[in-house]
């Protein structure tokens, strides 16, 4: 049910590397996260240029059941933020791995991507 290609946190984010730009990963919700917030109608990310440290918070995404913090799958500069969420931000929900994504980081040196869960391991936590 998880695309096999991407890394995952318990958090129910997901990482895509490579992502657009050399040396980046691109960063988003699963389809389990997006399912529990509900219709999303309101998205802040991270600025670019910031400099995010995995584990903490870097976001929201508002919906019309609750807000729900965004964290960073990993430590590095926020190079790309997906600027058509501005406008649509039902895209997390109608497109959660691709069109809906969230933003792209630089990992800073030594910053562990593949640490990160794989789909297996992700869908043996959702199943406890």
């Amino acid at each position: 049910m998880y695309p096999e290609d991407l890394k995952y946190t318990t958090e129910h984010e997901w990482v895509r590397s490579p992502g657009d730009a050399e040396g980046s990963v691109r960063i988003g919700i699963t389809h389990f996260a997006q399912e529990a917030l509900g219709d999303i109608v309101y998205v802040s990310l991270p600025e670019l240029g910031e400099q995010v440290i995995a584990g903490d918070t870097c976001g929201e995404l508002e919906s019309t059941k609750s807000v729900s913090d965004i964290y960073a799958p990993v430590t590095g500069e926020v190079i790309a933020r997906n600027e058509a969420l501005d406008a649509t931000p039902e895209l997390v929900n109608n497109d959660p791995y691709a069109a809906g994504w969230l933003f792209e980081v630089v990992p800073a040196d030594g910053a562990d991507v593949d640490g990160l869960l794989d789909a297996d391991a992700y869908q043996a936590g959702l199943d406890g």
